[in-house]
């Protein structure tokens, strides 16, 4: 009885041993791709605004209610077109006030240049009148120059692209009332991280993606670029150029890819089967580590310089806990 328990519990344990040595050495399942051929694009990523060539804002300079506005939003003006007026009672009566004090200074000049000639004023006396009225008619000067700062006008001529605010409430200085400017030609307005900044050049082709027109193919072509920065952002404005007759409209955000350098018939491999400079490829049954030379690095693929061949099988996606000589069996095999 002994031996026949001593037996089965042999038997089991070979059993248990039969099937982890069996698990051990069963392969990995994985899936590989083969490289295609194609074109590798480098590209240089921001985000971009729509805006006008030449375009102006017109803010008030002083702090009064809105009495009138154009209602020409949309519109055709002229340079100097009257867009909006400011409340200007209180400084109308601040100029009346100052031309009654330079008439009573020009009849106190008057008078005394009078007793002056009878020698019954000083010479003092006549100066300091001369003075009064000189003084006065500074005041007045500037006062009719602040009177202007009430009258809001276009300062070129264009269309007004937006209008805001209402007759009652107060407009703020430095509020922007009104955009003056020409609707074509449009500029894409982008901020490009500094250390991809040395990349970008003028007349670089680049690709634009708007959530407003998705399945369409948009482009432009760099126009400028900053010279100077923004050292709190680390960013430098790239202006670029649209065609005449693109869809986007002035205010839309768009997704700008900047093509710095476009490799035909590279041999490309898809980005989650390439990690760093290393990839896994499928040889008899056995995975191997080999080690590439990465070309241009796409959200998408990946271009390989060498250390692989057009037939060569790729596992994707990259095995991070696979070893190097690890058994595989291929179970999802795409292209080739």
């Amino acid at each position: 009885m002994k031996l026949l328990r001593s037996l089965v519990v042999l038997a089991a344990v070979a059993t248990l041993g039969g099937a982890g040595y069996w698990l051990l050495l069963r392969p990995t399942p994985v899936s590989t791709v083969a490289p295609t051929r194609g074109a590798a694009a480098e590209i240089v990523y921001a985000t971009g605004v729509i805006e006008p060539k030449t375009w102006a804002k017109v803010t008030p300079l002083t702090r009064e209610r809105i009495t009138a506005l154009c209602n020409c939003e949309g519109a055709t003006v002229e340079m100097g077109a009257e867009l909006a007026r400011l409340d200007d009672r209180e400084a109308r009566a601040a100029l009346s006030e100052l031309k009654a004090r330079l008439r009573l200074a020009h009849d106190e000049l008057e008078r005394q240049r009078v007793l002056a000639q009878r020698n019954v004023a000083s010479q003092q006396a006549l100066d300091r009148a001369r003075s009064e009225v000189a003084q006065f008619e500074a005041l007045v000067a500037g006062q009719t120059a602040r009177m202007d700062g009430f009258v809001l006008r276009a300062p070129s001529a264009g269309v007004v692209l937006r209008q805001d605010g209402e007759v009652g409430e107060i407009a703020e200085p430095g509020t922007v009332l009104f955009w003056v400017g020409r609707p074509t030609p449009l500029l894409v307005i982008a901020d490009v991280n500094e250390e991809d900044i040395p990349r970008v050049t003028v007349g670089q082709r680049a690709l634009l993606r708007s959530e407003a027109f998705p399945d369409q193919e948009l482009e432009a072509v760099v126009d400028s670029v900053t010279p100077k920065g923004d050292p709190v952002t680390k960013t430098y404005r790239v202006r670029l150029r649209l065609p005449d007759e693109t869809p986007l409209r002035i205010g839309m955000t768009v997704d700008v890819n900047i093509v710095v350098r476009v490799a035909e018939g590279a041999l490309l491999l898809p980005g989650l089967a390439v990690e760093g400079d290393a990839v896994f490829v499928v040889e008899d049954g056995i995975a191997r580590r080999r080690d590439v030379a990465v070309g241009i690095r796409g959200t998408r693929a990946v271009e390989i310089l060498s250390g692989i061949a057009d037939d060569t099988r790729v596992v994707s996606p990259f095995p991070e806990d696979l070893p190097d000589g690890a058994r595989v069996a291929v179970a999802d095999q795409q292209g080739g």
